[in-house]
């Protein structure tokens, strides 16, 4: 089954030995001037800042738009593959071997909050009497840590979410201080991967693979799976602050939704072009990347869209953010790029 992850995560990060999982979970990154060349998985703004992650625990930031890079000081070497913040200082970011990292200076310094081997802990601490969940739980434990997070939302300073591989989902609701697991597992009991997570108030939704959709009305208390609109691998959603959701993954494939996740309209891009990320850049002003950095931008809440392709050319991209002045930074697996 093609897995849009595969290519990116053996590319950049690399699945990591079992008998390496103890030093990268415990080496910091190393600070070196090849970190500002590095695979990207993901870009988000806090503030004016740009901040970039990517493989063996590099974070890159940037105060002038992109044009220039510096290295942050980050506790672990295990790649990463989503960051996104609260505010100017808050921020969280996610990766392999279970890793959630927080910074609260704008991304200059991160500190290790969760790893695979606390998630494993703490999943046979929520299975109490399910044998189901216990046998799941403790076949983490004999595993070790080695599956990744692939997507974060933050909600505000206090409160984020993280999902992964097989139906790894876990919240905070006090900064980082504990993270919990989420009750996804019987709407999710194939255990699928989970690509993408947005939350719009106290509705939450879930996308993955196998077309994958769930939602909570909850605040995250329980989830259900909605009725799909696609069999294929969802890799990302996009909620924009109108209430529209956009589920965007494989073959350029892209469904809207105005009605909660209840109904989805197949949105027409005329590419073939794998979906890698999403963001709204303004009020009914919606933006896809693709895997070859081309852009596909919405003027009408996301009902079409049109492409842009950029300067630069065809890139392995992977995220996307805007810049302060305008422009857009592409994080890939060349690096970061910033254009027009």
């Amino acid at each position: 089954m093609k897995r849009r992850w595969l290519a990116l995560l053996l590319a950049s990060c690399g699945a990591v030995a079992q008998a390496a999982v103890p030093s990268a979970l415990t080496e910091a990154a190393l600070v070196t001037p090849k970190a500002l060349g590095a695979a990207t998985l993901a870009v988000a703004r806090a503030g004016e800042r740009l901040v970039a992650v990517g493989e063996r625990g590099t974070v890159l930031w940037s105060d002038d738009g992109g044009t220039r890079w510096q290295q942050a000081k980050v506790p672990v070497q295990a790649g990463l593959t989503a960051v996104r913040f609260a505010d100017e200082r808050v921020g969280w970011a996610a990766g392999h071997l279970g890793v959630i990292l927080k910074t609260e200076d704008g991304g200059r310094s991160w500190t290790r909050q969760l790893d695979g081997v606390q998630a494993a802990a703490a999943l046979q601490a929520a299975a109490g009497t399910d044998e189901r969940a216990r046998r799941q739980a403790q076949r983490m434990v004999e595993e070790g840590p080695d599956k990744p997070f692939f997507d974060l939302e933050v909600i505000d300073a206090q409160h984020a979410v993280a999902v992964g591989a097989y139906g790894l989902a876990f919240a905070t609701s006090d900064g980082g201080a504990h993270w919990a697991p989420l009750p996804t597992a019987s709407a999710n009991p194939k255990s699928l991967h989970l690509y993408g997570v947005r939350v719009q108030g106290e509705r939450w939704f879930v996308a993955g693979e196998q077309g994958l959709l769930l939602r909570s009305t909850d605040n995250g208390a329980s989830f259900s799976a909605l009725p799909s609109p696609y069999k294929g691998s969802f890799f990302g959603l996009l909620a924009a602050r109108s209430g529209t959701l956009i589920a965007y993954g494989l073959r350029g494939s892209a469904f809207r939704s105005s009605d909660a996740g209840a109904s989805w309209d197949k949105v027409e891009l005329g590419t073939p072009i794998t979906l890698q990320a999403g963001l709204e850049r303004a009020p009914g002003e919606l933006v896809l990347l693709g895997q070859t950095g081309e852009l596909f931008a919405s003027h009408d809440d996301g009902r079409s869209f049109t492409s842009q392709k950029t300067p630069a050319g065809p890139l392995p991209a992977a995220g996307l953010a805007p810049t302060p002045d305008g422009a857009w930074v592409i994080a890939s697996l060349r690096g970061t790029r910033r254009t027009p």
